[in-house]
């Protein structure tokens, strides 16, 4: 078995680490896939000089991606959206309010959302307060609060 090689990452690399960090993977690896993609570098002083700066430039962007993250969480996190649906007497809806419904809802309000961000374990089939996940970026979401009142109709 080869011995493992040192390498100092150019870019973040999914399960391997981020820009600047310095591993240990396998020769082939790295010949083969991190080198001609220009993932990677060999980990020498020069390059690891070049690479702290580069670093420090890329956390500044990222502190300042994640307050604009945070600051849209908090943005949606504040949302009350209502709708109304046909409903019986006990509260049940004879439809759903499903995730495309909650997007057009928050899309109305000023919060362009797509129906793939709404995040709903079963589409909403009764009268109430429902606390819905919208998917932000990453592994970060807003709990949205979604209105269901009763439609008035014709008592028949």
């Amino acid at each position: 078995m080869a011995k493992k090689v040192e390498v100092l990452l150019r870019e973040h690399v999914q399960h391997l680490g981020k820009c600047g960090d310095v591993v240990n993977v396998a020769p082939g690896y790295a010949r083969n896939f991190l080198f001609p993609r220009r993932l990677a570098t060999i980990a020498n002083d020069d390059n690891k000089k070049q690479m702290s700066r580069r670093r420090a430039k890329l956390d500044a962007e990222e502190a300042a991606r994640t307050a604009e993250l945070d600051k849209l969480v908090a943005v949606l996190a504040a949302v009350t959206v209502t709708t109304k649906a046909k409903a019986d007497a006990q509260g049940h809806l004879y439809g759903s309010v499903n995730a495309a419904n909650v997007a057009e809802l928050l899309t109305k309000a000023g919060h362009p959302t797509e129906e793939k961000h709404v995040r709903l374990d079963a589409p909403l089939k009764a009268v109430g307060k429902h606390t819905v996940k919208v998917h932000v970026h990453g592994d970060r979401t807003a709990d949205v609060t979604v209105v269901v009142e009763a439609e008035m109709g014709d008592a028949s």
